[in-house]
């Protein structure tokens, strides 16, 4: 094979190899919270920390309320806080890590900027069923794409 034939083949293999990489991970963004076997959609980013989180899939966790304003819940692991923003302004229905405590975080008031805080991603649908007073257990997973 010549050196010409051998570049090409190289980089169509590296085309193939990224478009498969990010097209897997298309497919893993959306994910589902099952409170009592009701789903909620939601979206994560697609950031170093969305993909840690949607490594570590599906999780069970009971969130409690916290301020008054949203639900945490510890995670089995921290999440490294590689590439994150140095803090975030979350808005009603963020999903969001805080490594300072290690734990997930799903507002549904307003909280207004906090030090490091970082966005995982979003609710796609009501938080209604998150504003419920007390603990909630909650399935957390990828949304399997329809085949």
């Amino acid at each position: 094979m010549n050196a010409a034939v051998g570049r090409i083949a190289l980089r169509l293999a590296l085309v193939a190899a990224l478009g498969f990489h990010f097209g897997a991970w298309a497919e893993t963004l959306k994910i589902v919270i099952e409170i009592d076997g009701k789903p909620i959609a939601a979206t994560l980013d697609d950031t170093t920390m969305g993909r840690e989180f949607a490594a570590m899939l599906p999780l069970t966790l009971t969130l409690t309320d916290y301020g008054n304003m949203e639900k945490v819940a510890e995670l089995p692991r921290k999440l490294a806080p590689r590439d994150a923003p140095r803090g975030a302004d979350p808005d009603i229905g963020d999903i969001a890590y805080y490594p300072a405590w290690g734990k997930v975080r799903i507002f549904y008031k307003d909280l207004g900027y906090l030090d490091g805080l970082v966005k995982l991603g979003s609710i796609d649908a009501s938080i209604a069923p998150l504003q419920v007073p007390g603990p909630l257990r909650v399935v957390i997973k990828r949304l399997e794409p329809a085949r």
